[in-house]
């Protein structure tokens, strides 16, 4: 059996990519695995006695710095096939330390939900990535775990990487409200919650992904979520379970589905098949924002697979016109937004999308970036407070210039989608990181007719 590493030098030259208008795209897609589920599928696998076989695991870079991560403090982690990978744990309680950094990369994800599992053992373990994980705040992680007992050794300034952490053996059980709706900042509590000796409670104003919840309990956890106030949720873990190695079926990823779906909207004459989606309801505020914008998608044989809602999409070209998203929405879609401002670029009038100050804290300022990109193309809009506006002009927008990605994948892979259906092309000033979340971006929009070069 073979293992997959990835590669140990982050700093690759920057690889310009330019899109061209397109024909029509057709066809059928299967987009990369969930990569929230994948994190979370290697990590399981990590805490549990026994063998957990994983089918449809996202191979990108973000996930296998997780793979990595999870060999450092235990576990085999083995590759035997494109998307089939096991992981052999040695149970809860039973982390080694790691004999060096953990190098997570791009992947703050991979980072802050590891952060929790090590927080709650008794090991000390270096955190790191590439410059642009460390721009991003830790410190909301660090907090709940150091009131759990654990220590925060050395951290670089305002709470970012590199951040030694030491772990607390026994970590104390705690209940915590957390600041804003974060599944990383929840999942982190929850995971260092594990190996507690009594119970830990997270309660949250606006409900955030539950993948956690549902994969713990999968596992064999005691877990109970339970409504809490008007949109929040109180999740309740039972520490030391006996958990119990089971088999992940990772569906496909909604956040990489994203950029298909608008793709087939945007291109005159498309229509495509989306094959597999998540359909969990905190993940799908993308699909309802577009059906809200008068998207022709249609929703096909609803189903079950590895413990969650997926279903098949069938998305044709059309008219799109301007909505008002809630801020209440953007938990369930805090990914897709870069993507949707590119579909709202090509609506008739105005989208508003309110309350995106999460943004400003992902592998880049999205919302800034966005803007920016938008400026770049030839879309005016604006940005008031966490709010973004987008004026579009009902209609292809003019596109041409060079959008500044830095550093981020999703900034890349949305103005690359708009290029495909511009007046003129979109050129990004890099593609490298794309490989973090859709390592088979292009071949994959290739072969449903998207241009590129």
């Amino acid at each position: 059996m073979a293992s997959v590493s990835v590669p140990q030098n982050p700093a690759a030259a920057p690889q310009k990519l330019t899109a061209r208008r397109s024909g029509p795209l057709r066809g059928r897609l299967r987009p990369p695995g969930d990569k929230s589920i994948s994190h979370r599928a290697l990590i399981m696998g990590l805490l549990c006695l026994g063998e957990t076989a994983v089918s449809g695991l996202l191979e990108g870079e973000d996930v296998l710095r997780t793979a990595d991560a999870c060999r450092a403090l235990g576990a085999r982690v083995e590759r035997v096939g494109p998307g089939d990978w096991r992981v052999r744990g040695a149970g809860l309680g039973t982390l080694i330390e790691p004999r060096h950094a953990l190098d997570f990369g791009n992947a703050g994800t991979g980072t802050r939900l590891m952060m929790g599992v090590a927080g709650g053992h008794g090991i000390t373990a270096l955190f790191d990535g590439d410059a642009s994980l460390r721009k991003r705040p830790m410190r909301r992680i660090l907090d709940p775990l150091t009131l759990m007992g654990a220590q925060v050794i050395a951290e670089a300034e305002g709470g970012r990487l590199p951040v030694t952490l030491k772990g607390a053996g026994e970590p104390a059980p705690i209940e915590y409200r957390t600041p804003v709706a974060s599944a990383q900042l929840k999942s982190a509590i929850l995971l260092a919650g594990l190996n507690s000796p009594g119970r830990t409670t997270v309660i949250e104003t606006e409900a955030s992904r539950d993948h956690t919840e549902k994969m713990l309990a999968y596992f064999g956890a005691s877990i109970v979520s339970s409504p809490e106030g008007a949109h929040g949720r109180k999740i309740v873990l039972e520490g030391r379970p006996q958990l119990r190695a089971r088999p992940v079926i990772v569906p496909a990823d909604p956040s990489s589905a994203a950029f298909a779906m608008v793709a087939a909207l945007l291109a005159p004459g498309s229509e495509i098949v989306i094959e597999g989606m998540m359909m969990n309801p905190l993940r799908t505020g993308l699909l309802e924002t577009l059906l809200e914008m008068g998207a022709d998608i249609t929703v096909l044989e609803r189903r079950v697979e590895g413990g969650e809602d997926v279903a098949d999409l069938r998305v044709r070209h059309g008219a799109l016109k301007g909505v008002d998203v809630p801020a209440a929405r953007a938990p369930s879609m805090i990914d897709e937004y870069p993507v949707l401002a590119v579909a709202a670029a090509f609506a008739s009038g105005e989208t508003r999308m309110r309350g995106l100050g999460e943004l400003r804290v992902k592998e880049s300022d999205r919302l800034m970036a966005v803007a920016d990109g938008l400026a770049a193309t030839g879309v005016q809009s604006s940005v008031a407070g966490d709010d973004l506006i987008v004026r579009g002009a009902g209609g292809a927008p003019a596109g041409g210039g060079l959008v500044a990605t830095h550093l981020d994948h999703r900034i890349a892979m949305s103005f690359l989608i708009m290029g495909l259906a511009s007046q003129n092309p979109v050129a990004i000033d890099d593609e490298t990181m794309i490989a973090t979340s859709f390592p088979t971006f292009r071949p994959a929009m290739a072969a449903l007719g998207a241009q590129f070069g």
